[in-house]
């Protein structure tokens, strides 16, 4: 019997005839969430996702309160129509700057100054009525109409996290950063729709009510850039960590291509080809087939925040107050729910996605919420439009995590930066168009007309997202397979 022993601890655990040990439930249920990789990832990982936290929390928070606050301030729906859109549409030139020079001039840097200016735009909102220079501050300081993500801050984190986590893992920890920002819409909103309420109740003017949220803005984006000074060298890209080595003396490896697979140096007609001067030296470097991939996706992404651009956060949370007079106590219970839900329905997509595929995920999801959001104005009774609400935010954010791994895999390493960022820019031009024409829509009692367009448009890009990319993803999964076996074979034959 000993020797029977002797002989089973001689072999491991995982060799052949022997079986693994078996997992546990929490274990499995772990991996299956993807709480497993995102406990594994690396530090600066997890500090991305607390300043997506903090910086969701204040978009939340100023969302709920920015066209009642501009409507306060006396200005027409119309202006604060224009006014989001010029939002937007600053917001655009500002971010395609930052996201195209970000790996040149350093990824850290670029989310320090971006904190620093989201501070600066809530003091100016606490302390400033006129129009203009509140569109200022909106521009330059980030501030979010729609309560989603604006600014250079996801293309620069996303690509931070693509470049930090492996592509097993990648999907879970995609869907944890995208969680944790939705929850902290979510709580954003309910905090300030209860503070509001609580402020109203000590008998302060309403107006001053919303200039305090603005003043608890600017406190986030000092937490945010404390985080941000927090982070490691290790978030930025290979270009700019290697530039660094050779600053400080030391011997940087050569890298080809990310992947160092080349003999440990590149060709003369690759150094030919890098051998740039000047700025252009910051400038990122786009292949011929990432170009095809990244116009087709800017089509489709354009079409579908052209969309949320006719119904975002701020107008849902107005046509609510409005048509309904539900007071911002409520309002924020309501969008606190439905971004919980949200946030919970993004769990269950990446595990969808690890089934079916990022693109079946991406569709067979999001087409579910369109409908509905097209269905939120229909009905006269408060009831029936919060059921559809709840049933839009069911689905509403379970494409985001497999977009996100889906962008990053179909994309060179070295190009991810600038082509997530070329992606937003290409998005919020798109969104910046939609909440001028649901302005003029508001003023002329046609409010519901916005939603029923903003649906049946996203509708029509799920369906071309699954006639344009749904090939694609079978070829490179293909690929990867035959690249596989070729490694495999590889490691046999030695």
């Amino acid at each position: 019997m000993a020797d029977n022993n002797q002989q089973r601890q001689q072999y491991s655990p995982f060799a052949e005839g022997h079986r693994p040990p078996r997992r546990g439930y929490l274990t499995r249920a772990a991996e299956e969430l993807g709480l497993a990789a995102l406990y594994h990832c690396p530090r600066d990982v997890k500090l991305l996702c607390l300043q997506r936290f903090v910086r969701l929390f204040a978009y939340g928070g100023s969302t709920l309160v920015l066209v009642a606050y501009l409507e306060a301030l006396g200005i027409s729906k119309t202006r604060i129509g224009l006014f989001m859109t010029l939002t937007l549409a600053g917001d655009v030139c500002i971010s395609f700057l930052l996201t195209l020079f970000a790996d040149g001039i350093g990824r850290k840097a670029i989310l320090a100054l971006g904190a620093a200016l989201m501070a600066g735009s809530g003091v100016v909102f606490a302390l400033f009525e006129d129009y203009w220079v509140l569109l200022a501050a909106a521009v330059f300081g980030v501030i979010s109409p729609s309560g989603n993500e604006i600014g250079p801050f996801r293309a620069i984190e996303e690509s931070i996290v693509a470049h930090l986590t492996t592509s097993a893992s990648r999907g879970d920890v995609y869907a944890w950063y995208s969680l944790i920002g939705t929850a902290g819409t979510a709580f954003g909103m309910v905090t300030t729709g209860w503070v509001i309420h609580a402020l109203q109740g000590g008998q302060w003017v309403l107006v001053d009510a919303y200039r305090a949220v603005f003043v608890g803005y600017a406190v986030l984006g000092v937490v945010k850039l404390l985080f941000t000074l927090m982070l490691s060298g290790k978030v930025e890209s290979e270009k700019k960590q290697a530039q660094g080595q050779q600053q400080t003396g030391e011997r940087a490896p050569l890298l080809s291509g990310g992947n160092g697979d080349n003999n440990g140096g590149a060709s003369e007609d690759d150094q030919v080809k890098h051998r740039r001067s000047g700025w252009r030296t910051l400038l990122p470097e786009i292949s011929r087939e990432s170009r095809l991939v990244m116009v087709n996706l800017c089509i489709l992404f354009a079409l579908d925040s052209f969309a949320s651009g006719l119904a975002p956060l701020s107008w849902v949370a107005y046509f609510f107050r409005s048509r309904y007079n539900l007071e911002e106590g409520k309002l924020g219970s309501v969008f606190f729910v439905t971004s919980i839900i949200s946030a919970a329905s993004m769990l269950l997509a990446s595990a969808l996605a690890k089934r079916f595929g990022n693109v079946n995920t991406m569709v067979f999801t999001h087409l579910p919420s369109a409908i509905f959001l097209a269905l939120i104005p229909i009905p006269n009774e408060v009831h029936w439009s919060l059921l559809f609400l709840v049933l839009r935010a069911c689905t509403q954010s379970m494409d985001v995590a497999p977009r996100s791994a889906f962008l990053a895999a179909i994309v060179l390493p070295a190009e991810r930066t600038a082509i997530m960022g070329l992606v937003n820019v290409v998005k919020t031009s798109a969104q910046s168009l939609g909440p001028t024409l649901t302005g003029l829509l508001a003023d002329r009692g046609l409010f519901w007309v916005a939603f029923v367009c903003a649906g049946s448009l996203k509708g029509c890009y799920d369906l071309g997202l699954l006639a344009v990319f749904k090939g694609h993803e079978r070829e490179k999964a293909e690929r990867e397979r035959l690249e596989a076996e070729r490694r495999a074979a590889d490691e046999e034959g030695h």
